[in-house]
């Protein structure tokens, strides 16, 4: 694996560690924004991977996901993780303030889907 590829994807396994993390305190806006994160830096590792290129600054997961022809389940994970993006962290975007937005159930179903796009992007980096 590239060198950049494999540095993205070891960063996204650590978000996603801390997102489960997150889960066991409670912070359940962390957990959606760091699920966000790590799927993000995974669809850029593959993207990098596969592309031999960056992907640029984008931080649009279904962009990322199309660019990759991710299969039509993956790219439903990525438009229900979007909007995370920005709404767990500003009470602006979230119409509320998002650490009492986002509730256990969210949460996990957020550690689930980022799982799924985690498990996708690694079987296709060989991992």
């Amino acid at each position: 694996m590239r060198r950049e590829a494999e540095l993205w994807w070891r960063q996204a396994l650590e978000d996603f560690k801390s997102a489960e993390a997150n889960l066991g305190i409670e912070k359940f806006y962390l957990v959606a924004f760091l699920c966000h994160q790590a799927v993000e830096k995974a669809l850029k590792a593959l993207y990098i991977e596969e592309k031999k290129e960056s992907p640029g600054t984008t931080h649009s997961l279904v962009y990322l996901g199309q660019s990759l022809g991710a299969p039509e389940k993956i790219l439903q994970h990525l438009r229900r993780m979007s909007p995370d993006y920005v709404v767990a962290r500003y009470p602006n975007a979230a119409h509320g303030i998002p650490s009492e937005l986002y509730d256990r159930g969210t949460a996990e179903e957020r550690l689930r889907l980022a799982r799924e796009v985690l498990d996708w992007v690694g079987k296709r980096l060989g991992k």
